[in-house]
């Protein structure tokens, strides 16, 4: 897994892949008790395996086939609603080029994006001073606002389970080759101490091959690939 635990962000925000986090948000217990019982009892690699593919396939499938709003907005806010430990355990592993790797990618992006607003906010406006195809893509314009950010954060969700699934990957691609950017950018211009400019181009980087796994996601889709 190319993303690292801990943050791919600026200082004060984490896009936090792994199980490891410190906003998680509460978890209910909602999930089918048998899927609980298995984790806790430690099932082996390999089944956890099988179940990211079967749990991810059918959560997609299920949205896909629905009409209800309610469960389609449960969907999107699954992480929400159940916390993100038992999802972690689920797809957090899985690999990049994998339909658990991508949704628990595209979970972590929207989190991220709800929880730093602001901050993604002012990392796009330097990433993209003017408006480009990026721009285009991802439907923010050169200057968003904070509103915009959690806007376009279920906007692209919501679009991988409701309409074209690689369209929506490649909305997300673009947004985070954009904020990878922008966070080059506010590094030249720290003037404190070179690890800080270090560590934000490193975080850059990370961004930039989740960036990269949005756009290999969105091609294995269009071939019927990602599984």
């Amino acid at each position: 897994m190319r993303l690292s635990p801990g943050s791919i962000a600026p200082s004060g925000t984490a896009f936090v892949p792994s199980r490891v986090g410190a906003h998680r948000p509460p978890r209910p217990g909602q999930l089918a008790p048998g899927i609980v019982d298995h984790l806790a009892g430690g099932l082996d690699p390999q089944a956890i395996s099988e179940m990211s593919h079967v749990s991810a396939a059918a959560l997609l499938d299920r949205v896909h086939h629905s009409t209800d709003p309610v469960i389609v907005r449960r969907v999107l806010t699954i992480v929400d609603t159940e916390g993100v430990d038992i999802i972690a355990e689920l797809w957090s592993d899985a690999d990049p080029d994998s339909l658990p790797g991508i949704l628990w990618r595209l979970y972590m992006l929207r989190s991220w994006m709800h929880r730093e607003p602001e901050t993604i906010a002012r990392l796009w406006n330097l990433g993209e001073p003017a408006t480009t195809s990026a721009s285009a893509i991802t439907g923010l314009d050169s200057a968003p606002a904070a509103e915009d950010i959690s806007r376009t954060a279920d906007s692209i969700l919501s679009g991988a389970f409701t309409g074209d699934f690689a369209i929506a990957l490649d909305r997300a691609s673009a947004f985070t080759a954009v904020i990878a950017n922008g966070m080059r950018v506010q590094a030249h211009s720290l003037t404190d101490t070179p690890t800080s400019r270090a560590q934000l181009i490193h975080k850059a980087a990370n961004l930039d091959s989740t960036s990269s796994d949005f756009h290999h996601g969105a091609s294995l889709w269009r071939r019927g690939r990602l599984e």
